[in-house]
């Protein structure tokens, strides 16, 4: 069962569905691997699309709502598709984008989303002309052919360039076995274990959307919260008996920044294995939440890429703070220095991995891309780290973040997980920018709370008594809000590029 706001489908019915669709795509010539793009929030219509399409063979290509008509046009012509379902609400923003032989199907905003989003009534319906997906959907007879399996392609944020589609090979059923086994693992969802599973993360990101699939491939009950909201989710929590839940550390910060008689007021008993990955989380914050909820925090590293080869627990959490885990079965991880050689233990250097559980991946019409991004069938994206002496992986930050300002390598990574902790701090970005004496300087970027009075010189105060005097930086500014991805990683490029313009370094 699948339960969003006031509505819920039964699994019959969504299968059923999920056929029916399957059929329609192939009448529009989807088979062996032709992609079928969808731009859709949280949503029923999201598992059928993404159900029917891999059941004949073919990825589905979820695309970030929150992209605009020039971006989505690219990911449209780039994958290769001509078909896209997506929500009636957003086409005013893509509509100018899109290609004119373009098999558009339109799904109705649900009111839950509409709500939260704060959408007209206007814009939820499927506009005159367009092909509306449910109509669409029922117009055909249930496929009967065996369901094939296929992975979704998704697209890198593309923090330099355009983003690019990450396609993996066709997988055997032993290697969907195998895949299920670590993701069974990482994420903790199994089948037959009467889970109850919030999703509160975009799907159209790749690891929300990997653990929600599991979870509807193994029948679990599927609560969608349409928006992310801290005590929204707490009600959830209490209300359905949720039991799992994916989550990344911005949720966390926000959670602890709830007033206590908040945060006493729900039923949290039922929770038995929350995941979270996609940013560094800072120490104080997963020890307070270790501390709120109990040992059910466990966090995992991996990438679009990569696949998941490293996950801890709570216990190792608390034992070694600081840590994203230990390499799991499957997962392949080597630190090399920019020689090539391999980083002795406590030596930090550029991290290449992989889940070899899951296929091996190509960027989709970039012949050479993955190569690039490799070292033999490792691949890197842009991590620095180390391994202690018990096989413990640490972050120092990415590769491409690091500043170097007078020869000096200044990892931001520890200074924003110093900063969050400040008082009035909702988030905070920090990153080099040009400096005609030092080669670089630090800059940081600070979304303060709801009526928060910080200044720049409360802030480097603050800093200056928790680090060295080097890692302070320089400039303070202040945003209403960061530029960021629904993913919980900020955009820091939108913040840097201006500084960079006309130079290199950017």
């Amino acid at each position: 069962m699948i339960i969003s706001g006031e509505r819920a489908i039964d699994t019959p019915t969504i299968q059923a569905r999920i056929a029916r669709a399957a059929t329609g795509f192939n009448s529009l010539g989807v088979s062996d691997g032709r992609p079928v793009a969808m731009m859709l929030r949280n949503d029923f219509a999201l598992f059928e699309a993404s159900s029917a399409a891999a059941a004949l063979g073919s990825p589905v290509v979820p695309i970030n709502w929150h992209l605009k008509a020039d971006e989505v046009g690219y990911i449209l012509a780039d994958c290769g598709t001509d078909i896209l379902v997506c929500h009636a609400d957003l086409l005013p923003q893509i509509r100018d984008g899109l290609p004119k032989r373009l098999q558009l199907l339109v799904v109705t905003t649900p009111p839950e989303i509409a709500a939260c989003y704060g959408v007209p009534p206007e814009l939820c319906a499927v506009p005159d002309g367009c092909v509306d997906w449910d109509t669409w959907r029922d117009g055909h007879a249930p496929w009967t052919a065996a369901p094939l399996r296929a992975s979704p392609m998704f697209y890198t944020s593309g923090t330099t360039g355009r983003p690019k589609g990450v396609r993996r090979a066709p997988m055997r059923p032993e290697q969907a076995a195998a895949a299920e086994h670590i993701s069974g693992i990482t994420y903790g969802v199994k089948p037959n274990e009467n889970q109850i599973i919030l999703m509160n993360g975009p799907m159209y990101h790749s690891a929300p959307n990997s653990y929600g699939m599991l979870a509807f491939r193994h029948g679990c009950t599927i609560v969608l919260e349409p928006r992310f909201d801290p005590e929204d989710l707490l009600q959830l929590i209490e209300k359905h008996r949720i039991t799992h839940m994916h989550m990344v550390p911005t949720m966390f910060v926000r959670l602890l920044r709830l007033p206590d008689e908040v945060k006493t007021r729900y039923d949290l008993s039922s929770l038995r294995f929350v995941v979270h990955g996609a940013a560094p989380c800072p120490i104080e914050v997963k020890q307070a939440m270790i501390r709120w909820w109990g040992p059910v925090i466990n966090e995992y590293l991996g990438s679009t890429e990569t696949g998941i080869p490293v996950w801890h627990n709570s216990a190792e959490a608390l034992a070694k703070p600081g840590t994203v885990g230990r390499v799991i079965e499957g997962g392949v991880v080597r630190i090399y220095r920019p020689d090539g050689t391999e980083c002795a233990v406590g030596e930090p250097g550029e991290i290449y991995m992989r889940q070899t559980a899951i296929s091996d991946f190509d960027y989709h019409g970039k012949t050479g891309a993955r190569a690039a991004a490799g070292r033999a069938d490792l691949v890197s994206v842009g991590d620095v780290g180390f391994f202690d002496a018990d096989g413990y992986l640490f972050l120092c930050d990415r590769k491409s973040d690091m500043v170097i300002s007078g020869g000096v390598n200044i990892y931001p990574a520890e200074i924003e997980n110093t900063l969050i902790g400040m008082d009035g701090v909702r988030d905070c970005a920090v990153f080099g920018i040009p400096d005609e004496e030092f080669g670089e300087r630090l800059c940081a970027y600070i979304e303060p709370e709801t009526g928060a009075e910080l200044t720049s010189a409360a802030v480097q105060d603050y800093l200056k008594r928790r680090l060295a005097n080097f890692k302070v930086p320089r400039e303070v500014n202040f945003i209403p809000a960061l530029p960021r991805e629904a993913s919980g990683k900020i955009f820091k490029r939108k913040l840097r590029a201006p500084y960079w313009e006309g130079r290199t370094g950017a």
